[in-house]
């Protein structure tokens, strides 16, 4: 992927390629209530369309490379943009699931490689001062749009406009296009023949095995306690396809993607520790929100300001990462910085209650997220790949792996926080359920205030009714609140492992 001489227009492609893909990212899984309101869709609707955008994202990011050696990079990116912004319109013109679905597909069919293109420029185009200048380009992209994603979506909903937030990312798919145009050029340079090919029986292998895992996961949410056996059957046939794909890549002379040079142990712990953050950003992306929203009562905006006052520790996080790392280049430290945040994160929102300050204890468990982010993903991203830096095509086929994973990583931290929080809220409902007797002083005193408060409004008999339900409401709320609590335990938790593993670990030094 080619340009002319590096300037200011480049480092702004990379950033606005990365921005679509983090924005869209943040702001859909922001606002995907009111989005479900007003496109008439249910939760288990929305879910499977997030396993079809990331199966196509998967699908897409395969192919990648492949497209880029015959059309150039240019024309790829150009035609990846139009695309994209044609699936934004039909997102925001969408009025029911078929029309929401086909938005959402097409928008993967364009925008799914974009993060994986702004990571190739920066390969191919740049190189010594310039290369570190197109990477903090493309990690200022990340850490700003986690930031900007949250309080834009809040802003759209608040303001009963929620077609903005895939208005805004047509906007910046139409400026990407002006941008590669302008910045990149058409040659074919990098055009391998026989050295990849493709076979489109095995990418609907591909994206038939990604979308059934996810789908499985998914059902396992809505079918707990259904068709268990049917959700299993599918979910081993996924990893079978998966796994098949994998052995003919790895297997193939001429394989679309090159997988047996990528089997060795740095790339294999970088891809792990990369699954590990996707996982924890999408599962916390569904849990938090959540959490404040539906548990602690806050409003859409009121969440969205935070997050986005949060997230602005990932910007801060990576200034300093970035001044640092030219002459302090060894990861561990900051490794060991991002999970101790982690670990902080979750002990902070684990000891959260109802009646505590959100700028004392909210905010600074965002923030100490957002510093996990941002000293995790980079870092990581700068260590992984290094012994494949010298072979083109291997470098690129790595980050399409990568970002692959991300995808699914992200969707399968959703899944199975969906699934924890259900299993944990049901645990904890029938628990505070089995309390509720008769012969509960409590019980019985919260049902007379609820009555005496309600009887001169609705009369005796109505308020009775009202004071059970609303007693019902509360043991959901709480019940929910202490599922919340005990993901943000698991959280303290696995954030004091990887410190362990980051000291004890000797492939990284």
């Amino acid at each position: 992927m080619n340009t002319r001489a590096p300037g200011p227009l480049l480092y702004a492609t990379i950033f606005v390629l990365t921005a679509i893909e983090f924005l869209q990212l943040s702001m859909v899984a922001f606002g995907a209530g009111p989005i479900m309101g007003e496109v008439s869709i249910t939760p288990e609707d929305f879910s499977l369309i997030a396993a079809v955008y990331a199966s196509v994202a998967i699908l897409v990011i395969s192919m990648q490379r492949w497209f880029v050696t015959r059309l150039g990079g240019r024309l790829f990116i150009q035609c990846a943009a139009v695309v994209s912004l044609l699936g934004a319109v039909l997102c925001a013109t969408s009025h029911d699931f078929a029309s929401f679905l086909l938005g959402r597909v097409v928008m993967a069919l364009g925008g799914g490689a974009f993060f994986t293109s702004a990571r190739m420029i920066i390969h191919h185009a740049l190189a010594g001062p310039r290369r570190f200048t197109g990477i903090k380009s493309l990690a200022y992209g990340v850490a700003l749009c986690i930031a900007a994603g949250p309080w834009l979506a809040a802003q759209a909903v608040s303001n009963d406009t929620w077609s903005a937030i895939f208005w805004l990312l047509a906007i910046l798919d139409g400026l990407a296009f002006v941008l590669a145009s302008s910045s990149l050029t058409s040659d074919l340079r990098g055009y391998e023949e026989g050295r990849s090919d493709w076979n489109p029986w095995l990418q609907v292998l591909l994206v038939g095995g990604s979308f059934a895992l996810l789908y499985a996961l998914q059902r396992f949410y809505y079918d707990f306690y259904g068709d268990v056996l049917y959700v299993a059957a599918t979910l081993v046939a996924a990893l079978v396809a998966l796994l098949a794909y994998a052995h003919h890549q790895r297997k193939n002379e001429r394989p679309l993607l090159h997988l047996r040079p990528m089997l060795h142990l740095r790339y294999l712990a970088g891809v792990t520790l990369f699954l590990f953050a996707y996982l924890m950003l999408g599962a916390n992306n569904y849990v938090v929100p959540s959490m404040l929203l539906r548990s602690l009562g806050y409003s859409w905006e009121t969440v969205g300001h935070f997050e986005a006052l949060g997230a602005l520790a990932a910007v801060a996080t990576f200034t300093v990462v970035a001044r640092l790392l030219p002459k302090h280049p060894a990861p561990r430290k900051y490794w060991i910085t991002g999970f101790l945040a982690l670990a902080t994160f979750g002990v902070l929102l684990a000891r959260l209650d109802p009646a505590a300050s959100p700028w004392l204890h909210i905010l600074p468990a965002l923030a100490c997220y957002n510093i996990f982010l941002l000293t995790v993903l980079p870092i990581t991203a700068m260590q992984a790949f290094r012994q494949m830096e010298g072979d083109e095509t291997l470098f690129s086929n790595a980050q399409q792996v990568k970002n692959m994973l991300a995808q699914a990583g992200i969707a399968l931290g959703i899944s199975v926080a969906t699934l924890g929080q259900q299993w944990r809220a049901t645990v904890h409902y029938n628990v505070l359920n089995a309390q509720v007797t008769p012969d509960n002083p409590v019980y019985l005193a919260t049902i007379r205030h609820l009555q005496g408060a309600l009887t001169p409004s609705v009369g005796p008999s109505e308020a009775a009714r009202i004071a059970v339900a609303e007693v019902a409401r509360m043991l959901a709320r709480q019940s929910a609140l202490l599922a919340n609590i005990d993901h943000f335990r698991l959280i303290a938790v696995l954030g004091v492992l990887g410190v362990a593993v980051t000291l004890l670990q000797r492939v990284f030094r």
